[in-house]
């Protein structure tokens, strides 16, 4: 019995991928249909994997699935982002206020190596790994904050616009400054300073979305956080 289940969650899995890495790229623009009889056949697979990849992808605000009409790309506009990243900001500030004085020096151990692992990632521009990385990162705090609805909250949200994240990410030099800020907020969190440390989260959480609106990390911005790379 396992092995046809193995089988069916590798086929789930390249097809998110596939769908997901189209979008990121361009190759599938906002408002296009994905064929879900195209996919099928593609694969040579029933259509029920495939439902399944189009319910998680809807979850993540790749794809808007439209009665009769099937899956479409979703589109965001510019309100959406700054809607979305205040949002993330005021929410993941005060998980970082009330972690501060929660954070034990083994988990902040932990988010020193998680850091030092994302530095290397961005080194070699894997963003997939990286981004997974960066998710643990953010979560690692949050889950300090012991305030469990607060972390169903954040989760909710982020998970509704994985896409935005993962496109703001991408934009040349978006890793390497993620990695810079990640530093100031560990260092924020060692030396116990809440305010310092939720307004780093915030900031961090701002930036996010001012570079995607933006279309990329510009010379200025990236002298306004005195990183040079």
């Amino acid at each position: 019995m396992k092995k046809p289940m193995e089988k069916h969650l590798t086929l789930r899995e390249k097809i998110l991928e596939h769908i997901r890495d189209a979008i990121i790229s361009g190759t599938l623009k906002a408002g296009s249909r994905v064929s879900e009889p195209e996919l099928a056949d593609r694969y040579g697979i029933s259509r029920t994997p495939i439902r399944e990849a189009f319910r998680q992808l809807e979850s993540e605000g790749y794809l808007t699935v439209i009665p009769r009409r099937g899956a479409v790309v979703s589109e965001f506009s510019q309100k959406d982002v700054e809607d979305f990243y205040a949002i993330k900001s005021i929410l993941e500030g005060y998980a970082a206020r009330q972690a501060c004085n929660r954070l034990t020096d083994k988990e902040l151990d932990k988010l020193q190596a998680n850091n030092d692992k994302l530095s290397e990632l961005a080194d070699h521009n894997d963003i997939k790994t990286f981004f997974k990385i960066h998710n643990d990162f953010h979560d690692m705090f949050i889950k300090a904050a012991d305030n469990e609805r607060l972390r169903e909250l954040i989760t909710s949200v982020v998970t509704r616009f994985q896409r935005l994240r993962f496109m703001s990410l991408s934009l040349p030099g978006r890793m390497k400054i993620a990695v810079q800020e990640h530093e100031k907020i560990i260092d924020a969190f060692r030396r116990k300073d809440a305010e310092a440390a939720e307004l780093l989260v915030r900031k961090n959480a701002e930036y996010g979305g001012r570079v995607l609106l933006d279309g990329g990390v510009t010379a200025s911005q990236r002298a306004e956080l005195q990183i040079d790379f």
